[in-house]
């Protein structure tokens, strides 16, 4: 492999992730904040294309098993980018709804070593009907107890208990991710003669 192929190949597998995840981001934040976002369709399409699209490329620059890893880390790095601004998204205003009903469900999780785990969905009656239905509340609460919930007004991100949503857990996981993804790039690269 030519020299300037090879420096060319480093310089794309190190630089990738950190342009590949503020593309991410601003994708992301123009879906859910901006005041003129596309539609549902084109809005998962566009990311689909950008977090599927990044790690193949990216793996064409790095190769080999470093580059398959380096490139699932790009893929996880950059949906957690994706958590990251939604749970940082504007939701602003706040309603003081009355809990109506409250489901405790059972879910398989495949991603914590296949353990069940309980998920409470409560629904609302909240001033003017919305939002109707807070998922992923943190416990059980009781019937007419009162809640607030954070909403978008305009809906595009769904309801949190007000205060209850940090995008620091997600921004620190892509963090993470995204430099691993780059320090497997540049190690490979060091590595190869």
């Amino acid at each position: 492999m030519a020299e300037g192929e090879a420096r060319e190949r480093r310089f794309g597998g190190v630089v990738l992730p950190t342009a590949a995840a503020a593309l991410v981001y601003g994708w992301a934040r123009w879906c859910f904040g901006g005041s003129a976002p596309p539609s549902p369709t084109v809005a998962v399409a566009g990311g689909a294309v950008l977090v599927l699209g990044a790690p193949v490329a990216y793996f064409l620059c790095a190769r080999g098993a470093g580059g398959l890893f380096g490139a699932l880390f790009l893929a996880l790095g950059l949906l957690a980018t994706v958590a990251a601004t939604e749970q940082a998204a504007a939701r602003g205003a706040v309603a003081t709804c009355v809990v109506r009903e409250a489901r405790a469900e059972t879910e398989a999780s495949f991603g914590e070593g296949g353990a069940e785990r309980t998920v409470y969905r409560l629904a609302l009656d909240c001033p003017g009907g919305y939002p109707a239905e807070l998922k992923d509340a943190p416990s059980a609460v009781p019937r007419g107890a009162e809640v607030r919930v954070a909403h978008d007004p305009r809906r595009r991100v769904s309801p949190a208990r007000a205060g209850g949503a940090s995008p620091w857990k997600a921004a620190l996981t892509a963090a993470f991710l995204l430099g691993l993804s780059t320090a497997l790039a540049a190690g490979r690269h060091r590595l190869e003669p």
